[in-house]
This record gives C-alpha cells, structure tokens and sequence, in this order.
C-alpha cells in the first residue's frame, strides 16, 4: 500500500452553511488541457477515481473548462462513484475568451439559470454542491444574480453558492440576498493580495475560502525551474514564468527547496502545507495529470509547520521580490484592476 492511501484525509466545514468537504481538494480544470495536453477520458477519469479512494471527495470544475469537456469527464468519472459521497463544484460566468487574452462575464439570471442547467445535464447529476459564478459581471447587479441563485438553491438544483474572484463590497451585498458558502481566489506563498482584506470579511460572514492555484501553478513544483516550461501550457507565455522574471523567481524556488529538505518533504509539498495551514476554513484545490503528484499533494497533509515555521516559509518568498504580475493583465477578475492589491470599493 503506497503512503498516501494511508493518510487520512481530515474533513472539515466549507462555510456555516453545512457543507462538508475533505481538507484537500481536487482542480480538474488540468485534465481538459491549459497546462498539459488534455487527456483521455481512459486516462483522466482513473486519476479523479485514485483521488476519491484516496481521502479526497471535494471536485472542481467549471462550464468554460474544455470548455464543457471537463464537466463531462467529471461526469462520467462520477457514475463510478458514490455521488452522496462526494462534493461536486462547478462554475459559470465566464462566456468566451479574446485574443489576446481576455474574458467575458455574464451574470444575468436568464444566463444564470441556463448555465445550471446545462452543466446539470453534461454532468449528468440531479444537483449541483456547490455553484460558482466565475467571475463578476459588472455590468448586472449582484443582487439579480444572486435572486436567480437563490432560486436554484430553493428549486433544489444546488445546495450552495459560491463566488469566485468577488470584491469585499460585492461579497457582502451578495451575502445579503443569500448567504456565501465558498469564495473561491488565487492564493498561495506568491500571490497573498487576499490577506489583508478578503480573508477577515470572509471570516466575518462565515465564508470558506477555496484557494486555486495554491502551488503557484506548478511553480512550486520545481517544474519551470529544474524541467522546462512546455510551449503548449498556459504558463509558457505566464508573467512570472518568462525570461527575466523567471531568472528572479528561481531564486525563491531554491530557498523553498533548502527549507523542504529541513522539514523532510518536496517543496511543492512545503508551499501545499503553508496553505493547508492557514485555517480549518481553508481548502486548496491543487489538481494535476500524474497519479504520483496526487500522492504527494495527499503527502503534504503529513507536514506539520508551527508558527515560527510559518513565519519562515513566509519568509522565504518576500513578496516584494517575486517578479510578474500574478496573470495576464487583460486576464485579471474584472473586479481586480491591480495584480497586487485587492480594490477597496466595489466596480460594480
């Protein structure tokens, strides 16, 4: 029996609203491509499988995944699962992507409500867990969006609302038509713009806080730095993984690398820890192609970091001195103007 079969995932709350989810989740965006060639029904739905039978029952999505072929993966993945056993998260929001790289929201209920039922039927499931909208449109209150929600929440079609990549102003006045289970933001040791404000509102209302994107999309994995970057993935052309900003950031990826063998572990498990230990409310959802990444991402559960060791892997990534935005400019949650500081009022 391998290490990680024999690690118990813990469970823990996502939000006061009676969500349960395993501690570690699962992103299945990379299956369907964007930092790997997609793969193969064969190949992808036997990783989501080793991951449920592992301890993880908490699986992301979204509608603009594929698009639309992720949710069928998850799908299908599903029907050999215990569907009571598992928290199944998908999004909608995101309408089309520009060249260059840009997005598109849309939130009114209309579009609301066609998306719900469209991933319904491609995930073939009688209910959503968890519904996310992606991003904000700003040109529709949020307060429309959120009645149409509602209403699915009543209609029994989802069990929770989640928000993805909000404004504090928007997340209080969406919490007020009904109340925010899960806020889903970037968050790990290189892109922390949500500590200061996000973090406390969303424990003042009660929020989980889903971060993606908690190894620095890959970063931490050693891959763009002791490998090299693949030309077909998405972080090919990423800020921070480009010429001189990534000559800079290697420099982080070593002091991770001298603290991991410290504390005896990968430094991807290390940054995967660090974010682990940010609170009982905190559930990263890293994701990944390779059954011996998952096993690893399960591994960093084992890696127990006190507060002076936090303060020390904290330490090792200043933010001052990782180099490139933390996405492509046109690519920024339309709420967000600035890679590096949260808005402070409400675009809507």
């Amino acid at each position: 029996m391998d290490e990680a079969s024999q690690i118990q995932v813990p469970r823990v709350k996502l939000g006061n609203q009676g969500l349960e989810v395993s501690k570690l989740g699962f992103g299945c965006m990379g299956l369907s491509g964007v930092y790997n060639s997609p793969l193969a029904d064969e190949d992808g739905i036997p990783i989501i499988k080793e991951a449920f039978n592992k301890g993880i029952t908490f699986f992301d999505t979204a509608d603009v995944y594929g698009p639309h072929l992720n949710e069928i993966l998850v799908g299908k993945a599903l029907k050999q699962l215990p569907r009571e056993k598992i928290q199944l998260a998908t999004k909608f929001g995101i309408v089309g992507r520009a060249d260059p790289p840009g997005v598109t929201a849309k939130g009114t209920p209309e579009y609301v409500r066609l998306c719900c039922e469209a991933s319904l039927k491609r995930l073939d499931v009688d209910y959503i867990d968890l519904y996310y909208q992606h991003r904000v449109d700003t040109s529709v209150p949020i307060e429309d969006t959120m009645g149409e929600l509602k209403k699915l929440v009543e209609e029994g079609k989802i069990k929770y609302i989640g928000l993805s990549e909000a404004s504090p102003d928007t997340i209080r006045r969406a919490h007020a038509v009904h109340p925010i289970t899960a806020l889903q933001m970037e968050w790990s040791l290189w892109t922390r713009d949500i500590e200061e404000e996000i973090v406390p509102l969303c424990r003042e209302l009660g929020i989980g806080i889903v971060p993606y994107s908690p190894l620095g999309r890959g970063f931490f994995g050693g891959k763009a730095v002791v490998e090299s970057v693949p030309s077909n993935s998405f972080v090919s052309t990423h800020p921070r993984f480009i010429g001189e900003n990534l000559e800079k950031n290697k420099n982080i990826y070593n002091r991770m690398e001298s603290l991991a063998k410290i504390h005896q572990c990968f430094p991807a498990q290390l940054a995967l820890a660090w974010v682990l230990h940010q609170g009982d409310d905190v559930v990263p959802i890293p994701g990944t192609t390779k059954i011996k990444n998952l096993d690893a991402n399960i591994g960093s559960l084992k890696v127990k970091l006190g507060k002076e060791d936090l303060k020390e892997v904290s330490g090792a990534v200043p933010l001052d001195q990782v180099a490139g935005d933390r996405t492509y400019g046109s690519l920024m949650p339309l709420q967000w103007k600035f890679a590096d500081t949260p808005p402070k009022e409400s675009k809507v």
